[in-house]
């Protein structure tokens, strides 16, 4: 379930780049986000500081991530991916609040992982999307 303008709106809606398509979302990859991607992505999940830098520097190290305007092709394709799996969920419970909570609650289909957690590799953000799927179409879980 890819919805791209909920993607982009993840990532924050100013951003100078428009997603029409799964081609421009790749392009945009290839070429690099700005980094202001990755800071808007972590703060839809997280209102503290704090937890919005933890985040990011899980995904580019800090020191990197104070130095460059843009992130590399590898950190966007993570950064697209985050934002692929928290946009997913808040169209699953349609209220930003439920789908926040239910990707910071452990889940017995993720080995007691957060959804958020199981998300940072690709073979699990594909777990997390399969269960979104089936939350969404009511199949049991």
């Amino acid at each position: 379930m890819l919805e791209l303008n909920q993607m982009h709106t993840v990532m924050g809606s100013t951003l100078r780049f428009e997603l029409n398509s799964v081609g421009d979302l790749a392009d945009r990859v290839s070429e690099g986000f700005p980094k202001v991607a990755l800071r808007n992505t972590a703060q839809r999940i997280f209102d503290s500081p704090a937890e919005v830098n933890e985040l990011m520097y899980r995904i580019v190290p800090e020191a990197t991530y104070k130095r460059r305007t843009r992130l590399t092709a590898a950190e966007s394709e993570r950064t697209e991916r985050l934002a692929r799996v928290i946009a997913s969920a808040e169209v699953v419970w349609d209220d930003r609040a439920m789908a926040k909570q239910w990707l910071l609650t452990p889940h017995p289909e993720l080995n007691g992982k957060r959804p958020l957690d199981a998300a940072m590799s690709e073979l699990g953000a594909r777990q997390v999307e399969d269960l979104l799927d089936r939350i969404y179409y009511g199949i049991p879980t």
